[in-house]
């Protein structure tokens, strides 16, 4: 097979929860468990640090990963879903693994798959394992997909566990209140192992402390080791964070090329993060490393899609927010745009609470619903109904591309266009590094 072959093999024989939703999720460690075994167990050939949370985990697990490559070491990240290409879930060094390997893997491995029976986030997962393995890398950052007890990454034994925070979200699978989803992120700590809670909340930290006290694992509140004293936005590619080390008061002056109001809550998680790993892991983390790290976290991973600035005339971000409390913070953000109109691109997929997420963005827009291509997108006369209801100035077009090409048509130089709402309308961008 060649690898568009492959891919359509992977997508249509081992369905994806980013395409079709709750049909393709698998819950349970057995299957990959036993396809590990088959492959030998590349995961534990290396250390890896472990990162769930409802929102967060994608920003911290890059940040993390930019750090320990810039102290020197090989570093693998694996991450989902992916925006336009599947490859981006897998990268060491900040480059996607090739084509050709994901063709060999599947080639090798495709009657074990098919035995037994892996679900697509199974099979990629295994696939980031023993494509690390073989590209000699030291420490691996591993996002988990959905929920942590029976994901499928939930089979490593890291140096580090890392909840970024909880809310409701895909409670159909984790369970219908706070306290129940959070047991399943819980579920990643493993015993004498630490674990780092990015964003403490009186709603699950009982949750935690007692996870952490049946296994002897000490549990770290990153708002705890770090306090934020400022942050200044002073370009559309970075902004720049004080932030003080609380045990020692500390101070540290960080630049970070990713934007977004709501990454001064994930900055302060990887600053914990990387502090527990400089002071009590094997890894040797340097200042300098920590720094600059950060500060080309988009230029060491190929990050894409938060707040990202696409264009500055009109001023054009995207951001791929994409539940009830990433929307709060794009809302908030929209509100604060110095643009004498706002136009926004959105669209939501159909497991999406679309009600709540309405009732947050900002009245003052005009909005164009849109539906992306892929079997989980929800129509856009089903998103019209709602926002009927809200009270939103709005309209819609059949495709992103013509939502897109709308709202640049009725834009001037001095408004703002945003699009989002999903991924799947970020990834569907034709161009995400537009001429600024």
């Amino acid at each position: 097979m060649n690898y568009t072959q492959t891919l359509d093999f992977l997508f249509t024989s081992m369905p994806s929860f980013q395409r079709v939703g709750g049909d393709a999720y698998k819950p349970g460690l057995d299957r990959i468990a036993s396809f590990c075994q088959h492959l030998g167990n590349p995961q534990r050939n290396y250390y890896t640090i472990h990162v769930a949370g409802t929102n967060g985990k994608g920003s911290v697990s890059h940040m993390l990963a930019s750090i320990l490559r810039e102290a020197g070491y090989r570093t693998g990240l694996f991450t989902s879903p992916h925006l336009a290409d599947f490859r981006e879930r897998i990268r060491v060094d900040g480059e996607m693994i090739p084509k050709q390997k994901v063709v060999n893997f599947v080639d090798k491995h495709r009657e074990k798959m098919l035995e037994l029976d892996l679900s697509f986030f199974e099979m990629t997962a295994a696939m980031a394992f023993d494509y690390f393995d073989q590209s000699d890398v030291e420490v691996a950052i591993i996002e988990t997909g959905l929920g942590g007890r029976l994901d499928a990454t939930n089979i490593i034994t890291p140096l580090l566990s890392i909840v970024t925070n909880i809310s409701l979200e895909h409670t159909e699978y984790l369970g219908d209140s706070i306290t129940k989803i959070a047991a399943e992120k819980a579920g990643i700590i493993k015993k004498s192992i630490p674990v780092i809670i990015g964003e403490a909340n009186d709603d699950y930290n009982g949750v935690f402390e007692a996870r952490g006290k049946e296994l002897n694992s000490k549990v770290i509140y990153a708002q705890s080791e770090f306090m934020l004293n400022g942050v200044e936005h002073f370009d559309d590619e970075h902004q720049h964070f004080s932030v003080v080390r609380t045990r020692d008061d500390r101070g540290f002056e960080l630049d970070l090329d990713l934007l977004g109001d709501y990454q001064r809550h994930n900055i302060i998680t990887a600053c914990a993060a990387a502090d527990y790993l400089a002071e009590q892991t094997p890894l040797t983390i340097s200042r300098r490393a920590f720094r600059e790290g950060l500060a080309s976290t988009v230029a060491n991973t190929g990050f894409m899609g938060r707040w990202q600035v696409l264009a500055r005339e009109p001023y054009t971000v995207c951001d791929t927010g994409h539940n009830a409390e990433g929307m709060a913070y794009v809302a908030a953000q929209l509100e604060k745009l110095e643009a004498e109109r706002i136009f926004a691109v959105i669209g939501f997929a159909k497991d999406k609470d679309v009600e709540k997420m309405m009732s947050l963005l900002p009245k003052r827009a005009h909005y164009i619903f849109t539906k992306a291509s892929i079997e989980r997108a929800k129509a856009v006369e089903d998103i019209a109904a709602v926002a009927e209801r809200h009270g939103l100035d709005f309209e819609c077009r059949a495709t992103v591309k013509e939502a897109i090409d709308h709202a640049r048509c009725l834009a001037q130089p001095t408004d703002a266009i945003f699009i989002g709402g999903s991924n799947f309308i970020v990834a569907e961008i034709e161009e995400l590094q537009l001429e600024k």
